[in-house]
Formats: C-alpha cells, structure tokens, sequence
C-alpha cells in the first residue's frame, strides 16, 4: 500500500510539499501526527533524503516518543538515523558538541528543581533571606521569568530600583547564576538560553547546524514562545526547509510564554511559504464540531478554518444547568451511571474543569456513587496538601487525643516558624517521657529556646484561642480564624499561590454546605464524614472515569466528555480576563474549544446557579454556551433563561432522588415541574429579620441581583444566601 493512498487531498498536499517552507494549520482531529510520521517517511522513501538530515522537534517527551514510534511503525530499522526530539533534549545534544565555545566543558551538569533549591538554601544562609517570606518557588519563578526574557542578575538589580524585595530577589538571583557558573552547571532554561547565544553570536555553529539538518519540523508550532522559536529560525539554513504544523485556535499556554502571533504571522518571517489547511476532522460527530466552531468564530485573532467531518451524528450536546452547585454534581454521576449501564466503559469517560478546586464536590458525589474515578495529571481535592493542612488545624481544635500527633507534625511548621528537626526530637522524646500527647507536651513549658520557643508559644496562643470560641464559632468560621491567625493564609497570599487559596476557599464552602446540610452538626462530625472520603483508595488501574482540567486535557480524546462548571467567572476565568483583557478572553475561549473538540460522540455541558465562595456572587450560565449554534445545543434543567433569583424545585418534584444508582437516562425537569418560589410577606428586603432552617434568625444588611447579605449569630457571622431560597423566610 502506498504511503499517501490513506490520507485525504490536504494530507498529501502537506506531505508533498518539499520545495518550500510550509505552515500546516491542522485543526483539531485532523490527523496532524499521521501527517508529520508520514511526511517524514516519504522524505526517505520517495525523497532520498538520507535519514540523519531531518530534524522533528515537539515539546513533550510523550509526543516525541508517540512520533518515534510511528515513524518506526513505517520505516522499520531505517528511522534510527532521524533525529526526533523535544526542544531541550535538541539543546542538550547541541551544546554537548558545541559549549566548549562558551568557555563551558562538554560534561556540564544539568541541574534538576532539587539541586535549584539546594543553592537557594546557601544562598539564603549567606544573604540572611527568610524562607517563609521569599519562597523557593516564587524566587525561582523569577529567576526563570527574568532568563527567558534576557535579563541578567545585574539588569535585575537595576530594575529593582528602591524596592527592597525587588532588591532580595535579585541579590540571589545573582548568587544563584555565580554558583551554577562555578559548578560549570546548567538549569533548564539554561539549556535554551546558552543553545540561542551560541547560534546567534557564532556564525561558525551556526553555519555548522544549518548544514547538517535539510528538513525540520516543528509539532505544537501554536505553543512555541519566542526564545525557542528564535532557536528555531537560526537552524534554519539557506538549503532547508521549515515545516510547522499547528492551530491557533488551540493556543493555550501563553501563561508560559506561548505567543499565538508567532503562527499568525509565519509568513512575514517566510515569505515564501505555503500554507495548508487541514480540516476534515476524524474524531468528533457533527454537532459537536459544528458546536466547537460556532464558539472560536467569536475569536478575532484567527485564521478560519471550517472543520467538517463525515461521521454520522449522534445527537446535540447536551447542556445542564442546575438550581445549586449540590445538584450539578449528581446529575453529572447520574449520566455517566446511564452511559456506564448502557455498556459503556468508564475509561472512555472523561470529566474537564478549568480549576483543580472544581473536583471537590464531583470527587465526593463520585464517592457516593460508587463510580470509580482517577485524577488525571493531578491530586485528588482531598489529598492536596493545603486541604490536608487545613483539616490538620481543624482537628487540632479538637479535645486533645493521641491522633493529633499527626496534625501536630503536619501544621507545626506550617507555615515555617523555626521549629527545626533538633526540635522535634525533642518534643517527641519529651511526651513519650510525660506519656502525653505532642500537643499536651506542648502546653506543659519551655521544651527549646530562642526563636523555636517563641514560635511554639504562639502555635499553641492561636490553638487555644480557637479552641475557646469553638462553640461560639461554626466551623466555617472556625476554619477561617485559625488559618489566618497562623499566618497559613498570609504565606500562601505572600507566595502568590492563588490555586491552593481557591481550594481553601473550596473547603469552606464544603464546610458550610454540610452546616446547612446538619445544622446540628459539630466539627467531630464533619471531621468524621471527611475521613470516609479520604481513607478510600483511588482506582489506578481498570475501569475508571477521568478527571483532569481542560490544559491536562490537551492531546487526549475520549468518546464521552464532560466539560463541567461553565459559570460566568470559573469558565472563562474572570481572574484571567481582569489581568489580561480581550486577550485572555480569547485564550479562555481558545481553552473551551479545546475542551469541546475532545469528545468523539457526546458532549455534556454542566453549570449550577446559586452563590460561589469563590467568586463571592451569584453564578449563571458561561457566555461560551450562549455562544454555541442553538442548533447544536439542547438545554435541559432549569430554562435557557432561567436564574437561581428567579426559579427553585418544588420539593416533591426535584429531578434527584435517592435512586440516583439506578440507570435513569433522561430525566431532566422541563418547565413544568420548575416554579418561582414563594416567600411569605412577599420579596426579602434590606432591614428584614428573617429565619434560615441552618443559621437560625438574622437581619438582611444588603440585597443585591438576588443575594441577600444577612447577619446571624456571632456562631455564623454575615451569610450570602439567595433572597428567595426556600431554606429562608420572613419572620
């Protein structure tokens, strides 16, 4: 069989094209990798091209080995000569030839994150720098941020001016450089930074590169960032070729520095250059890629593509959209129990969100199902490390028992306070003497001096202050007290760590959702209940469901996908959009075309109405669903118009029930069984004393678009609840 006999007009044009640079534009599903294996095997087989002179550079190891696989696929034993590699792994074969240039030997060290943060400790012992205010990775974030855009330890000194954080930063910025210098060691960005100088500034190398390589090829061209493509077009000779294959429309890494405008305009930097356009899509139905494309036609800065397929189709993509968070969850497990009876495999079911906090309530009702499920690229909600934190301090706040020690070991140095291993050796030996608890041992006296015992005086102030108001506090609010009274809160706030902060806000709104759920209950309870969720194992092999965020998704397919959570403010990020403008709503959107295009043959689109912690207002629908041809898109639960202000489930009437477990394949509520609610006296305006079935009595101090700002109880404090959810009424 030939090698061009299975691809389609555009496929082979790509393929055949060898007498000019060429820029594939490949949408999504449209066979881009088969193309590339493809072209590569008929340079040699049909081309004479001898296999050491052609170059393929992708950017994950995975790709690089997918792409060496199938070229070894085709050509058997005559691949071994071809040089198919991520960007560094070229830079690294680069400089092992070349480096001696830079004064460099050719065994140079390439330092790993551990070996980055061992010279930040010396530094910070030599430079007095306290970890607890200038983290390891936000400094070498900004090491990193300041080398990929040139500029160097005494330029940063100049930028920093006056400010004295600045001026820390870039003192170890600059120890930092010394010591890799000193150890003739490279980092990561290094590998790009010293490959650019040399092909810029010796036009020996880089005569010596350009020979060497007749054809080059670059996958995820849409994902490239200025300094790799300028290392690119030096490899780029007078007697070779470029070939780039991408989709703009599939650019969503410009948070790492990827640039859309570098495809855009391919062709001012080649002008001889021919583009082809690669649209017949081979894994979507046709709904779901009429859907997808209705949606990135919003988008400007694009070249338009109209991808089509032959597939036969199986139905629109479905939209729900639920009265509150609790039930968007329930009926996303609903459906994939109904696709799973209906003999679908699990692991052809995937679940995407924009945000790793998203999990929490869809992990938890996964749980309860029993649906077996797997985090993809990530941690599950209730293992991360600041959840686990968190729930450390809370159990502290408990009477003391023999179980703390965990939590004491876990949170007495989170944040840092000082507290060195010396130190705890000695707390652990002095309660094993006393027969008492860490925390007990803790409470008794002086165990060390100076700055450790000043710390460990002030860890046990703020558990014993928080432990005095546990019955005048509810728990989401004892949870807030102690993270911020520990100064936990402040160091996330201080390393910009703004995803872990979302999970913590995730929490309590956890907390306060069982509160409202068990107004009787006490933190031994909840604490218990939570037990059960993180003591289950996670399936790591067989059947599984896939859950991940949309950027993990990036690459992968699956026949029935969830893109959950499409709020106004969570999907597209309204943090992003504020920072970033248009711009960034065009990314975001480019991120939900991303998340569409990985189904095969259904699509689900889920949001839930109601109050967020997170975004602290009233959630409704994402403008990306709006955007879908409504001749693609069917909508189910509340009315396309519909709004938590507006709408509430008859009690008697609500589409989940507690046969959840039983194969229920459409069962979302029409109009008909959804009516407004009704409120005694009429509308709850500011200055009502109200009731609510969980808080107990309060005075609304604000109403606005529907949310009313109450205050209870000292226990409960000020509350966001809807004006008219029916756990609220007049009193």
């Amino acid at each position: 069989m030939s090698l061009l006999s299975t691809l389609n007009e555009q496929q082979r044009e790509a393929v055949t094209t060898i007498d000019s640079h060429v820029r594939i534009i490949a949408g999504a599903g449209s066979g881009k990798t088969r193309v590339i294996t493809t072209r590569i095997a008929y340079l040699l087989e049909s081309c004479g091209v001898y296999a050491h002179r052609i170059l393929a550079i992708t950017f994950t190891n995975k790709a690089a080995n997918e792409m060496k696989e199938r070229v070894r696929a085709i050509l058997g034993d005559a691949s071994a000569g071809i040089q198919i590699s991520t960007i560094h792994s070229f830079c690294v074969r680069l400089l092992r030839e070349d480096i001696y240039e830079l004064a460099y030997p050719r065994n140079f060290t390439i330092v790993g994150s551990d070996d980055q943060k061992a010279i930040l400790r010396e530094a910070y012992r030599e430079l007095d720098v306290d970890v607890k205010t200038y983290s390891f990775n936000s400094v070498l974030g900004y090491i990193s941020q300041n080398k990929t855009h040139l500029v160097d330890p005494d330029q940063a000194k100049d930028f920093a001016k006056d400010w004295r954080g600045e001026q820390i930063k870039a003192e170890v910025y600059a120890y930092y450089q010394r010591r890799l210098k000193a150890m003739y060691a490279l980092d990561f960005d290094d590998l790009l930074l010293f490959t650019y100088q040399l092909l810029k500034d010796n036009e020996e190398v880089r005569r010596k590169w350009q020979r060497r390589f007749q054809f080059i090829h670059v996958d995820e061209f849409q994902d490239v960032d200025e300094l790799q493509y300028a290392i690119i077009r030096y490899l780029v000779g007078d007697h070779s070729w470029l070939c780039v294959v991408g989709d703009p429309d599939q650019t969503i890494y410009t948070w790492r520095g990827a640039q859309v405008d570098i495809i855009m305009n391919f062709e001012r930097d080649f002008p001889d250059c021919k583009t082809i356009v690669l649209n017949e899509n081979y894994r979507s139905t046709p709904s779901i890629l009429a859907g997808a494309n209705s949606l990135i036609k919003n988008n400007k800065n694009r070249i338009d593509k109209d991808l089509f397929t032959r597939k036969d189709d199986t139905g629109k993509i479905i939209h729900f959209s639920a009265i509150d968070e609790q039930n968007e969850p329930v009926w996303v497990s609903a459906r994939i129990r109904a696709l799973h009876v209906s003999g679908i495999s699990y692991r052809d079911i995937a679940v995407l969100y924009r945000s790793n906090y998203l999990s929490r309530s869809l992990e938890r009702t996964l749980l309860d199902a029993q649906i077996p499920y797997r985090i993809y690229g990530g941690i599950r909600f209730y293992d991360r490390a600041e959840i686990k934190d968190s729930l450390s301090y809370l159990r502290l706040l408990l009477d003391d028992n023999p179980a703390q020690d965990l939590a004491v070991k876990r949170v007495i140095n989170a944040p840092k306070r000082g507290i060195g291993a010396k130190t705890m050796e000695l707390i652990e030996q002095g309660a094993k003497a006393h027969q008492s608890t860490l925390y007990a041992f803790l409470k008794e006296g002086p165990i060390a001096r100076g700055k450790a015992q000043t710390s460990i005086d002030e860890f046990v102030r703020v558990i014993e202050d928080c432990r005095a108001q546990r019955e005048a506090l509810s728990i989401s609010r004892l949870l807030e007290k102690v993270i911020q009274d520990s100064g936990y809160l402040f160091s996330l706030e201080q390393d910009k760590e703004t995803e872990r902060i979302e999970n913590i806000k995730e929490l309590i709104n956890d907390i306060d959702l069982f509160e409202q759920n068990n107004p009787e209950g006490t933190l031994d309870e909840y604490l218990q209940m939570i037990s059960l969720y993180t003591d289950k194992e996670q399936e790591n092999t067989g059947e599984f469901v896939q859950l991940m965020t949309v950027h993990a998704a990036k690459g992968l397919e699956f026949n029935h996908v969830f893109v959950y959570s499409l709020c106004e403010g969570i999907f597209p990020s309204e943090k992003s959009i504020s920072e970033g403008g248009e711009k960034a709503l065009e990314e975001e959107r480019r991120l939900a075309y991303v998340a569409f295009t990985r189904a095969r043959e259904h699509l689900y689109l889920s949001d839930s109405q109601g109050y967020s912690f997170v975004l602290d207002r009233v959630k409704r629908t994402s403008r990306f669903v709006r955007e879908i041809d409504e001749n693609y898109l069917e909508d189910v639960g509340l009315p396309p118009k519909a709004t938590a202000r507006s709408y509430g489930y008859r009690e008697e009437e609500t589409p989940f029930s507690s046969q959840m477990h039983q194969p229920m394949p459409d069962y979302m509520p029409d109009e008909a069984s959804i009516r407004p609610a009704k409120k005694r006296g009429g509308p709850i305006r500011k200055g009502d004393h109200v009731v609510h079935i969980a808080f107990g009595e309060g005075v609304v101090i604000n109403v606005k678009e529907g949310l009313a700002q109450i205050a209870f109880d000292r226990k409960y404090g000020i509350r966001k609840i809807m004006a008219d959810h029916p756990s609220l009424a007049k009193k």
